[in-house]
């Protein structure tokens, strides 16, 4: 029998709601039983779907809680470091949803603390878990575009108006969609590639009344090797996801994983059929030449699932596996967060330290 690992969820807000509690709650050897929310009409959702769960309004009533084993930050990004030191200091493993914190710096305490209270501390980089990022991964390991020159990523939507009430459009620290998006886009980079030579970034503002960055561009230099990540809100018309050239071949995706439209539905892993698969209308087209065969057409994507991340958490909480989303990847990707708004600023490409 698994061991069971009690879960407590601050926050139940769109990242609680969506990509935290439906995907742990599928995992074997989790269970969510306390969350904290004070708005109404989340509470009541967290009601209905989860019934065995107690919905508290203080996150003291979480971490004062010996039964929890883990803490997951679900909440605006400003309230993320706080929030992690807290749990940290309570004793509890801790899960932050990303960005991991606003400042580098910030970053660097709560590892430390991690590393002081021997607990384990995850950022949730989720899109690791996309079909995507799983296929261009698989498309670059296996060699058939041979040494990578060129790799674009993208993260666009379409959106010229502004929510009300939405943090993320406000003029706050860690708002805008370089935070937000970009985030994932840095860590795919990272991940894939490591950390570059240089950085630059091309932050803007382009929505009218706009308060906070709604487009970026940021180029990671390595050796013979260009990374160009783009996101932007005024995107009608979506270009590829990932764009992959090698000196033999290219790897063109389009589409988005169809996992977070699956779970604004309310639907999850345990009640879909073929979670994470993608249509073949979106699968990816390469053009290559390997051992001396000229390659074309469609390569059939990677199924998604995020439970891999909480997976991975729960193993790593017990001693049989490695943690996956470091919180030094994480650290790293807000640092190359900074240098891209710094370069931005100032102009100029800036060197990685």
């Amino acid at each position: 029998m698994k061991k069971t690992i009690k879960v407590g969820l601050i926050g139940y807000g769109m990242a609680g709601r969506v990509f935290h509690a439906p995907i742990l709650t599928c995992v074997e050897g989790l269970e969510l039983v306390k969350i904290r929310e004070t708005r109404k009409e989340n509470i009541d959702i967290a009601n209905k779907r989860y019934p065995d769960a107690q919905i508290v309004s203080d996150s003291k009533e979480i971490f004062s809680d010996p039964a929890i084993d883990l803490v997951v930050i679900g909440t605006p990004n400003t309230s993320h470091h706080p929030l992690a030191k807290e749990a940290l200091l309570a004793g509890k493993h801790v899960v932050v949803d990303k960005p991991f914190t606003i400042t580098s710096a910030e970053a660097n305490e709560l590892i430390q603390f991690a590393k002081t209270a021997g607990k384990i501390l995850s950022v949730h980089q989720n899109r690791r878990w996309d079909s995507n990022s799983k296929t261009v991964r698989k498309v670059i390991a296996s060699g058939l575009l041979g040494n990578i020159v060129e790799f674009e990523a993208h993260y666009d939507r379409f959106r010229n108006f502004f929510r009300k009430d939405a943090w993320r459009e406000e003029d706050i620290p860690g708002a805008g969609i370089l935070y937000d998006l970009g985030a994932h886009l840095i860590d795919e980079a990272q991940l894939i590639f490591g950390m570059p030579k240089e950085v630059t970034g091309d932050v803007r503002i382009q929505r009218a009344g706009g308060k906070t960055t709604d487009n970026f561009e940021v180029v990671l230099h390595y050796e013979n090797l260009k990374v160009t990540l783009k996101g932007g809100m005024l995107v009608r018309e979506p270009g590829p996801t990932f764009l992959v050239l090698g000196d033999q071949g290219t790897f063109v995706k389009y589409g988005m994983d169809v996992q977070e439209e699956a779970l604004k539905a309310g639907l999850t892993p345990l009640d879909t059929l073929d979670w994470g698969k993608e249509p073949e209308a979106i699968w990816g087209k390469i053009n290559t030449e390997y051992k001396g065969l000229h390659i074309t057409g469609k390569i059939e994507s990677e199924i998604g699932d995020y439970r891999g991340f909480y997976e991975n958490v729960y193993k790593a909480i017990l001693g049989e596996e490695e943690l996956m989303v470091t919180p030094e990847q994480a650290r790293n990707t807000i640092r190359l967060v900074e240098l891209a708004i710094q370069s931005s600023k100032e102009k100029r490409t800036v060197i990685v330290g």
